[in-house]
């Protein structure tokens, strides 16, 4: 039987959110304000937060914030009144699982704490499902255009964050890392625009790059990105279409002399935030490294 906490200084309406929640079989522990409530969650245990946000004390974005640091997997439902619109925006901006009108709490209360309940108890089980995963691999074939990188970035990102293999921090620095990786295989490697073409002002380069991409010599190529997370690493292979260089040949990014050039930017913030980095002998092919720290 799930447990909900609400949370209310008004004795009517936390009778009233009582009666609903308890007429569908859970069990209840009401409170008056959110300081009570943050002493109460160890002694009730909840599934689930329901709060008003207009209380003395601690009021409801106050608690919101509170929970989310102390008590983050505890979904939260919010209570509006009238007038407290504005706060309600923000504790769901804050953390906040879902709200509910209090004049529609006979309506929707039951079936927004189900769902909430419902998405909640999903989570945890693909947390389970995830955290029995030991290798994760994935193949991308990518066009030869910078379209839609970000969303394939911000894919790999929410992978790192499910298997845990990193912090927040090093996910950031991962996701740039893999970016400019495609980044250079589209524009330098498939597209075959030197370094010294890359030194041009922001605007011819941009035509250069577009001129390219549309040229028939070089608009079918694409680029073949492999990832593989374990437990323990995450490591990232891009290859493109194009002739290769000698990687002997490529200066040091990371060099004093060299950091503040654009045409080496990529490849330094590469070699700084990836462990290890290596390419084939063609030239054609990078492969990143990033382990996990204690």
């Amino acid at each position: 039987m799930p447990t909900v906490l609400i949370v209310d200084d008004s004795p009517l309406d936390r009778r009233l959110a009582t009666r609903f929640l308890e007429e569908v079989g859970f069990h209840v522990v009401a409170v008056e304000n959110g300081k009570v409530a943050i002493e109460q969650i160890p002694k009730a245990n909840p599934d689930v937060v329901v709060t008003d946000m207009q209380m003395p004390e601690m009021d409801g974005l106050a608690l919101v914030e509170r929970m989310t640091v102390a008590y983050p997997t505890i979904p939260v439902v919010v209570m509006t009144a009238f007038g407290s619109e504005a706060i309600a925006v923000a504790a769901l901006q804050h953390g906040a699982a879902s709200y509910v009108p209090k004049q529609d709490l006979n309506r929707d209360l039951v079936s927004t704490v189900k769902n909430v309940l419902s998405v909640t108890r999903m989570r945890r089980e693909t947390r389970t499902m995830l955290d029995s995963m030991c290798r994760l691999e994935a193949e991308y074939v990518l066009n030869n255009t910078l379209e839609g990188l970000d969303s394939l970035i911000g894919y790999i990102k929410e992978q790192l964050r499910f298997i845990r293999l990193f912090g927040e921090a090093d996910i950031l620095r991962v996701g740039t890392a893999v970016y400019e990786g495609l980044v250079n295989a589209i524009e330098h490697g498939n597209l075959e625009i030197t370094s010294a073409e890359r030194d041009k002002p922001a605007g011819a380069y941009r035509r250069l790059v577009e001129d390219r991409a549309t040229d028939s010599k070089f608009r079918t190529r694409h680029i073949y990105l492999t990832t593989t997370l374990t437990r323990t690493e995450a490591t990232f292979t891009i290859r493109d279409q194009g002739p290769g260089f000698d990687p002997s040949s490529l200066p040091d990014p990371t060099a004093p002399e060299n950091v503040g050039k654009v045409n080496g930017r990529g490849m330094f913030l590469i070699r700084t935030f990836m462990d290890q980095v290596r390419f084939n002998e063609t030239g054609n092919e990078v492969t990143m490294i990033k382990r996990r720290t204690q």
